[in-house]
């Protein structure tokens, strides 16, 4: 399980393979100068309910994944992403489109 860690106090637990995707989409909005909401499901550990928080070039981010190994993209998940980050909700959890369904 990664983990997300904002302004060392809010911390979102993520799997390894969602938290490359957030973080490849994450770097491209603040090289962007673009800050956006980034809302997601607390672990369930934490209760139930959701934590949203204001990302910006001013905001102290740390990823961290459980594994070091290398993350293939999922370009069509990072589409999806990123226009999730794009919209007034903000970035929040979108499930990774099959291989078909991304082909076409």
């Amino acid at each position: 399980m990664g983990l997300l860690t904002y302004n060392n106090s809010t911390r979102f637990e993520i799997d390894d393979r969602t938290i490359a995707h957030v973080e490849a989409v994450v770097y491209a909005k603040l090289r962007r100068g673009e800050p956006f909401l980034f809302t997601w499901n607390r672990a369930a550990g934490e209760g139930s309910g959701r934590t949203t928080v204001w990302i910006s070039r001013g905001a102290r981010l740390v990823f961290r994944r459980r594994w070091d190994t290398r993350i293939p993209i999922n370009p069509e998940w990072i589409a999806r992403l990123m226009s999730a980050a794009n919209s007034p909700q903000g970035l929040h959890e979108l499930p990774e489109p099959e291989a078909a369904e991304a082909a076409g």
